[in-house]
């Protein structure tokens, strides 16, 4: 009974430290869902803080690669892979990986189109 308790214990821990380490999406978006409007998705470029590589409405840095021209010509697919999983379009890219939700993702690029 007892060791029965400790592997149920065991495998709930597993499944929490997955949860916080690994992220899959659908835990993302359960988490981290936001209202998808241009506004939201300028107060998530402050939250994570994008200008200080990225320029973006005109302000920022250009440590990274200028986003008020980037949204004009990399699909919306490109776009959404790059926030989703910056790794998965540039192995080596110092862009961190930010674990956004799909609608932050989608709240992002809606206020990237708001402001070219």
């Amino acid at each position: 009974m007892k060791r029965t308790l400790y592997i149920l214990l065991a495998v709930l821990l597993l499944a929490v430290l997955v949860l916080l380490i690994a992220r899959p999406r659908w835990y993302l978006n359960l988490t981290k869902r936001v209202e998808i409007s241009p506004e939201t998705g300028a107060a998530l470029v402050e939250k994570y803080e994008c200008r200080k590589c990225h320029i973006v409405g005109g302000q920022g840095a250009l440590y990274a690669p200028n986003l008020d021209k980037s949204i004009t010509y990399l699909t919306n697919e490109a776009l959404t892979t790059w926030l989703a999983d910056p790794r998965a379009m540039r192995p080596n890219t110092p862009m961190p990986n930010f674990h956004l939700s799909d609608s932050e993702i989608q709240a992002i690029l809606l206020y990237l189109k708001a402001n070219p």
